[in-house]
């Protein structure tokens, strides 16, 4: 297949925003993933997305990909120009999110008898039918949950018709995320220069304080003066203030929390840890979450749309709501007191995303609904 993949933003140019927070969303890394994963199987992919800053290129290839970046404020007139021309061979349409500019895909597909599937990645992007745009999303042929929650908000927000949707998470490879033997464990901590006697409760995602940081912050010093030789590390690119928070917390609770800042590859991160906490306020199905599942750490998250599909409570870990300080504490506690529990968590969380969340599995049923004539 030829496959048109639609996205906001893709590969914009600069890797962080003024603020210090990281430009690349979890929509660009889901885009990048699949469009690597398809052309892997054989299939042609092109994204489509916005040009952000005049120095990166109306086109190039990006790793296989064919990166389309398309002009304000003609989008819409220079997508048509495309799919006419130089792109008039896509099959298929393959919507991540609700870029404003998709609806021109859209309305060519319906003209052309071209199929489009809609995936949102967020509860905060499903819609009403209460305007032109929202109602030309609403023609897909096809929709992708990434969660029960947004799966539902399909069917009482934008009254898609339910045999329309399929719930399908983002997915990852989990051959890159592995459970570790014990002894691999204690020689990867000596590489760090972590005591094996440690226990390291890990934080991994934008550091803002929508992602819990905040809650994370506050909890520690309780934690750090019950368990005074653990360590609380926190994985991620964040806004300047936050960062500078977390070096006075450090300072405050004996030098116990390492901050690495943004990094490519968190896998020894995963592996390192302890156990793993999320407090975030709202995910489409945290990637973050799978990663650390997969390498086998028991999780303390929000009890939130994406988290609640990934966590089952009391077997791989504890959904707490995102506010509630005192949850968080008492069972990130439970878990420092409790190595037993940790492994059994540990073991069952990475059994579950091994099972439902490899690329081998979530990439057939993509390939099979982009394929698929309703």
């Amino acid at each position: 297949m030829n496959i048109g993949l639609i996205v906001k933003d893709f590969a914009m140019g600069k890797q962080f925003s003024k603020d210090g927070l990281p430009t690349k969303s979890g929509a660009e890394f889901h885009a990048e993933n699949h469009a690597l994963q398809l052309i892997k199987k054989g299939h042609n992919v092109t994204i489509m997305a916005k040009k952000r800053y005049w120095f990166t290129k109306a086109r190039e290839n990006y790793s296989g990909i064919d990166l389309v970046r398309l002009h304000a404020p003609f989008r819409w007139l220079e997508i048509w120009v495309r799919l006419l021309s130089t792109h008039r061979n896509i099959d298929v349409f393959y919507i991540l999110g609700k870029p404003a500019f998709a609806v021109w895909v859209i309305l060519y597909a319906k003209l052309f008898n071209k199929r489009v599937i809609m995936s949102l990645t967020g509860k905060s992007e499903l819609f009403t039918q209460n305007n032109w745009r929202n109602k030309v999303f609403a023609k897909c042929d096809h929709y992708l949950a990434l969660s029960q929650e947004i799966h539902d908000g399909f069917i009482e927000k934008a009254e898609i018709d339910s045999n329309k949707i399929t719930i399908l998470g983002q997915g990852i490879d989990t051959d890159k995320f592995p459970c570790i033997m014990p002894k691999d464990k204690c020689i990867l901590r000596n590489t760090y220069g972590f005591d094996n006697d440690n226990i390291i409760l890990l934080f991994c995602a934008r550091i803002a304080p929508n992602k819990g940081i905040d809650l994370v912050m506050k909890i520690w010093p309780r934690l750090h003066k019950e368990f005074c030789d653990s360590k609380l590390m926190v994985v991620g690119g964040g806004q300047h203030e936050w960062m500078e928070k977390l070096k006075i917390l450090s300072e405050e609770c004996g030098q116990s929390v390492i901050v690495t800042g943004e990094v490519n590859n968190p896998r020894d991160y995963y592996q390192m840890s302890d156990i793993y906490i999320f407090p975030s306020h709202h995910e489409g199905l945290p990637t973050t979450l799978m990663e650390a599942m997969s390498c086998g750490l028991p999780s303390v998250v929000s009890d939130i749309g994406g988290c609640r599909d990934l966590i089952k409570q009391n077997k791989s870990g504890y959904l707490i709501p995102f506010d509630d300080e005192e949850g968080f504490f008492q069972f990130t506690r439970d878990l420092f007191l409790n190595q037993e529990k940790r492994l059994y968590f540990g073991k069952n969380a990475s059994e579950y995303v091994h099972d439902n969340c490899d690329y081998k599995k979530v990439i057939n049923i993509l390939e099979e609904t982009l394929d698929k004539r309703s």
